[in-house]
């Protein structure tokens, strides 16, 4: 399947849809006039219209004039969305790719009634600036295209395939794990503005200072061996690490995530088909 003669159309354009279809522009990977958006109000979909996007509230409608499908409403809408596409439904066209939280390739499966090709993606916001970690789980429907989604994503940051069974703790880490850095960064920030800096410049600093600690860690390095690198014997930043460990930092962000993967877990609540 080649990536630059799909049609895709994106069920329900909030936050995660626009960071799709805004990325895969940004990555040239296709133009807006291949990339279809839909939500429940023509009213929410005007800036994407602005932009160049085609806009549509017509599900079905969207589907049938595309080739890949992402799915990217809550829990909640998602067996109400499956209802009203099924109709229009080609198996041997169309693939579908779920960023719906806990819900199983089986469950949608199940719901649509067809063998269609599915695939579960999890990623972050970060994608519309081509920096999501994304995360791809599919079974062997989809062994034929899997390759092509992975290189669509691989264009909007890192993705990896990894087994169905992990898309939830994937949620909690990747997805959910975006707030969690941003939160550390933004608390960082305020420290700066404690210790002297203006608002603004200590969110730079803040910011670009987790960046470039990032980017060690996806170059190669190891936590702790970077951090073994920066900490000298009575220093400041061995004092700052063991002051932020005796008021639990680390066990913080580790039941953090830990507490999303088991609401992750129960988000979609399946009723009978």
């Amino acid at each position: 399947m080649n990536i630059s003669g799909m049609r895709i159309a994106i069920l329900g354009t909030g936050n995660i849809g626009a960071a799709i279809a805004r990325g895969v522009v940004s990555a040239g990977l296709l133009t807006h006039d291949r990339i279809i958006l839909t939500r429940r109000h023509d009213m929410a979909l005007r800036s994407f219209a602005n932009e160049g996007f085609r806009t549509s509230t017509d599900n079905a409608g969207a589907v049938a004039e595309s080739d890949l499908i992402f799915v990217a409403v809550t829990p909640q809408q998602l067996n109400g969305l499956l209802a009203g596409i099924r109709p229009v439904i080609d198996p041997a066209r169309h693939t579908i790719v779920s960023i719906v939280s806990g819900a199983t390739i089986a469950q949608i499966r199940s719901h649509l009634g067809l063998d269609v090709p599915i695939i579960r993606a999890m990623p972050n916001t970060a994608i519309a600036i081509r920096e999501s970690m994304t995360c791809l789980a599919a079974d062997t429907s989809a062994d034929r295209v899997l390759p092509a989604v992975r290189t669509l994503f691989e264009g909007l940051g890192k993705a990896v395939v990894i087994e169905e069974d992990l898309m939830v703790p994937a949620t909690a880490l990747c997805a959910c794990g975006i707030a969690f850095f941003l939160r550390a960064v933004r608390a960082a920030s305020q420290g700066g503005i404690e210790i002297g800096f203006h608002a603004d410049e200590a969110l730079l600093m803040a910011a670009q200072t987790a960046r470039g600690a990032a980017s060690l860690l996806v170059a190669g390095g190891h936590p702790e061996a970077e951090v073994d690198k920066v900490t000298t014997p009575q220093g400041c930043t061995i004092s700052g690490l063991n002051q932020m460990e005796h008021n639990g930092f680390s066990s913080a962000l580790i039941k953090g995530i830990v507490s999303s993967a088991e609401k992750a877990a129960v988000l979609y609540a399946p009723k009978p088909v």
